[in-house]
């Protein structure tokens, strides 16, 4: 209905306005002899007027109908989906009476079960009051018998049974905990031993090989020539701007880098060897290849450092400690790699603190990061412990961390349990055989030392160095001395070598002799 209204008061517009026109054209337009024309025209429009209102009127009611048989069915629809909702309402109530049902029936069979335990409760508490009176009885009976065959009281009786009973506790109690303790020595050097053979049998490292030259091989000997340049001006400019010692002697094939810094020697090996291919050799481009070295050292030192970190499992270290770690690959201690070293002892620490049941990736941190004080980039003074400490902390590592770096040589008080993993891992690291750099001839000189000093005895036919020099097996003649002489051997022996060889760690003497019985069949 809404719609046909605004339908019915547009065609009537539409007539007035057409009625209008009709009649100025009949005034004003047309002369008079064209009024009847204007008024039949009128009338036509007049009629087609009306046949646009019947029909716009029969369109008007065609939509009215069929809007209305829209909203029937859509009613109908909605009509059908209440009935089905409320049948499912319907069908849930059902389903929920029966289960309020069920409810009620299982609480009244609690209520009489519960009423059916409460009666139980109190014939139970009566039964307990007459057994414990019964039993009260019997006790004071029981009593009253042997303080009359005993011929004493219950509080002495009792007294004298403390008394007794305390002296013969503090006894075995003395002896038991003098059994804990000796037990618990044993215990605690075999797990101590265990602990450690353990971890440094899991780690096995490279020997150490660094030295404080580089020799740079040559294809001819006419290249030293152009390294040296007009009056030696070359050779000067490569060693200012690396700050090395460039040895040309007469080596065949052979140009000597002398500096204690690793980092100088291989700068100028890199730029020797850059230069030497391109084969221009001025100052000017001395200076420009050195430069472009040390920037491609530094990019080396960084990924070596981040590669390490990566390795060990490590995260989350401040990128300048990992460019200090990285600088370590170019340092070295008594002839020890120092990166090498402090990935080793990350290892022994991690698998020290996994036996120990501590955290072994914060014993790995530790570990690594333990030496960071001896790359300085500047020269401080105070030791490399304590410095490496500072840096650390610098860096927003852990309390816990900065106090193993800055106790490992005891230069702090230790505050943490990761601290004496690190001390005791570093040693380890440092004093295991070929760890660091000694010198050859020393080396097997004390090693004959030892030999000779065991075979100097009467009775000794073999004498054997072994582990490296911490082992001195001696043979000695089964009829020239007896067992009892075996072990003043082995003492006298290690006196000897204490007072006159020095050497590392401790010598363990073993005197093996054998028994044989010889017999020949004729």
């Amino acid at each position: 209905m809404n719609m046909i209204i605004p339908i019915i008061i547009t065609v009537l517009v539409a007539v007035v306005v057409v009625g209008v026109w009709m009649f100025y054209i009949y005034r004003k337009v047309l002369p008079g002899k064209y009024k009847k024309m204007a008024a039949e025209a009128q009338k036509m429009a007049e009629k087609e007027a009306e046949v646009i209102k019947q029909k716009k009127l029969l369109e008007v009611k065609e939509k009215f109908l069929n809007k209305k048989s829209e909203l029937e069915k859509e009613v109908q629809l909605r009509n059908q989906q209440i009935q089905q909702g409320e049948n499912r309402v319907k069908q849930r109530e059902i389903s929920l009476n029966q289960r309020q049902d069920d409810l009620n029936r299982k609480k009244s069979e609690l209520e009489n079960l519960r009423n059916k335990v409460e009666a139980l409760q109190v014939v139970l508490v009566k039964r307990e009051e007459e057994l414990k009176v019964r039993e009260d009885s019997l006790v004071e009976q029981e009593r009253t018998k042997l303080e009359e065959l005993s011929g004493l009281s219950a509080d002495e009786a009792r007294e004298r049974l403390v008394e007794s009973l305390k002296d013969e506790a503090k006894t075995q109690a003395q002896a038991y905990i003098n059994d804990i303790i000796d037990d618990a020595r044993l215990n605690a050097n075999k797990e101590a031993k265990r602990i450690v053979i353990q971890t440094i049998q899991r780690v096995a490292t490279e020997t150490a090989v660094e030295n404080s030259v580089t020799v740079f091989h040559i294809d001819n000997d006419d290249v030293k020539g152009r390294v040296i340049g007009r009056e030696g001006r070359n050779i000067r400019a490569l060693e200012a701007a690396t700050g090395t010692e460039i040895v040309v002697d007469d080596t065949p094939e052979a140009i000597v880098i002398s500096a204690f810094d690793p980092i100088r020697r291989e700068i100028c090996r890199l730029a020797l060897h850059q230069l030497v291919a391109d084969g221009r050799i001025h100052p000017a481009r001395i200076e420009e290849v050195v430069a472009k070295v040390k920037k491609q050292i530094d990019e080396e030192v960084l990924e070596t450092g981040k590669r390490t970190t990566i390795d060990l499992g490590i995260h989350g270290l401040h990128p300048e400690l990992v460019r200090i770690v990285g600088k370590m690959k170019y340092r070295s201690s008594y002839g020890q790699n120092l990166l090498q070293h402090a990935r080793e002892t990350a290892n022994l620490c991690a698998v020290m603190a996994s036996e120990l049941g501590l955290n072994p990736k914060k014993a790995k941190r530790a570990g690594l990061l333990h030496d960071i004080g001896k790359v300085p980039d500047e020269d401080p003074e105070m030791p490399h412990a304590l410095y490496g400490a500072k840096l650390a902390e610098m860096y927003k590592e852990k309390p816990d961390i900065c106090n193993a770096i800055g106790a490992h040589h005891e230069e702090m008080e230790m505050t943490s349990l990761i601290a004496p993993i690190v001390q005791v891992c570093d040693a380890i690291s440092g004093a295991r055989p070929g760890a660091r750099r000694e010198i050859v001839e020393a080396y097997i000189k004390r090693l004959k030392d030892l030999e000779n000093i065991a075979a100097s005895y009467p009775g000794v036919t073999k004498a054997y160095a072994i582990q490296a020099g911490r082992e001195l097996r001696v043979i000695v003649g089964a009829d020239k001395i007896d067992d009892q002489q075996t072990e003043q051997l082995s003492g006298e022996i290690a006196t000897k070598i204490q007072n006159e060889m020095t050497y590392p760690g401790q010598v363990k003497i073993t005197v093996i002799r054998e028994t044989r019985s010889v017999s020949y069949a004729k």
